[in-house]
């Protein structure tokens, strides 16, 4: 699969521009690969979709702040994992009538008037967003997952195809609007006349009627059915991110565009770790001989047990660094560390040969407490330096 190419160096704007410089950038690469101006010319039909997705990405405050967030990943068409935003060349003309219409692509250039020509007609109406909580192990977080979901929605009707007619043959145009599916009301004022368009109160938009609905659906062209939902998890995410399924949500009535299915990640909590940001941290628990001694530690980490030496007098609250087992970024952006803080345990009673043994020790001058160098920095120190 070719990879997708930033959105911002398609239209040839940086991450600041606003609403007009993005509309400006989008209608001069329209203008230049507008397909009846390249007649048969694949390549510039794909580079006026890829322009038309870019602007529908960018032109969208919340579409274009989880893009500046996750990228290509958190805007297509599975959740940033395959897919993306489709356009066909009519839907990018419905889409964006605003610029495509009134003269912008008018007859004395290409002979076609289509923006202004294209019936507002709406086939059905649209399903609902649906929202779903996915919690997810600090290790499915770390290195990316595939989850199956089994969700309960409005689904399209296998008997009439989502039609809601019991036949091809079960509908008539609508008499109100005569199959446009909107009615105009001009009124006349100071300044001139007025022209008010509304989508059609008859057929909601359709520009017909069923006559004879179908018996399964009930006319809706939907029913409510469970259906198994596969969604690919990068790795990467945090409490809070949530990926957008397009068109995995409620199915439209009457054969219109289904909603999102949105899935909201929680982040469970963890037995061993503490995850800030990348990096993980683990508390390791050292008896009093293993940190004045030195020993090989097995701790646990995200892909299971791993080796870590301690040298000889580590000090209690030290920091140890495990480079590259903490967790991989958003879109492959790096690998945390996994961070081990000691913890020099402390017996609350002693057996008295142990107790003769620790006594002993205390006048020892390399058990002198005072001994300790300005070097040896303390814990809040050494958090100030991790962080910094």
């Amino acid at each position: 699969m070719a990879t997708k190419r930033d959105y911002y160096e398609i239209l040839g704007v940086d991450k600041s521009a606003g609403e007009p410089e993005l509309k400006k950038a989008y209608r001069k690469l329209a203008m230049k690969y507008h397909p009846d101006r390249n007649k048969g010319d694949a390549d510039a039909e794909q580079k006026f979709k890829e322009a038309a997705e870019a602007y529908e990405v960018l032109s969208d405050p919340q579409k274009k702040a989880r893009y500046d967030q996750f990228g290509h990943a958190g805007v297509n068409g599975q959740g940033g994992f395959g897919g993306g935003v489709e356009f066909d060349v009519e839907d990018i003309f419905s889409r964006f009538s605003d610029i495509f219409g009134g003269g912008f692509f008018g007859e004395d250039i290409f002979g076609g008037g289509r923006g202004r020509t294209r019936s507002r007609r709406t086939i059905g109406t649209p399903g609902s967003d649906m929202k779903i909580r996915m919690p997810l192990t600090l290790e499915e977080i770390a290195f990316g997952t595939e989850k199956t979901l089994k969700v309960k929605r409005q689904t399209t009707c296998e008997v009439c195809a989502g039609t809601g007619a019991a036949s091809s043959s079960d509908f008539e145009t609508c008499g109100t609007c005569n199959g446009l599916g909107e009615v105009r009301q001009v009124t006349r004022t100071m300044l001139g006349q007025m022209v008010n368009v509304q989508p059609c109160p008859t057929c909601q938009g359709e520009g017909r009627i069923v006559k004879n609905p179908c018996k399964n659906c009930g006319g809706e062209g939907r029913i409510r059915g469970e259906e198994t939902i596969k969604v690919n998890i990068p790795s990467g995410v945090s409490n809070g991110n949530y990926i957008t399924l397009r068109g995995q949500g409620n199915a439209g009535r009457r054969g219109g565009e289904a909603g999102d299915l949105i899935v909201l990640i929680e982040e469970k909590e963890h037995e061993h770790f503490i995850r800030e940001g990348n990096n993980i941290y683990y508390d390791l628990g050292l008896s009093i001989p293993d940190a004045v001694l030195g020993s090989e530690q097995e701790v646990p980490t995200l892909k299971g047990k791993a080796k870590l030496r301690i040298e000889p007098g580590t000090q209690p609250g030290k920091l140890l660094r495990m480079r590259g087992k903490g967790i991989i970024g958003l879109n492959n952006s790096g690998e945390g560390d996994q961070y081990v803080r000691v913890n020099v345990y402390m017996p609350k009673t002693l057996s008295e040969k142990e107790r003769k043994a620790i006594e002993a020790l205390r006048d020892s001058e390399n058990f002198d407490a005072s001994n300790q160098t300005k070097e040896e920095k303390g814990f809040f120190s050494k958090m100030k330096d991790v962080f910094s």
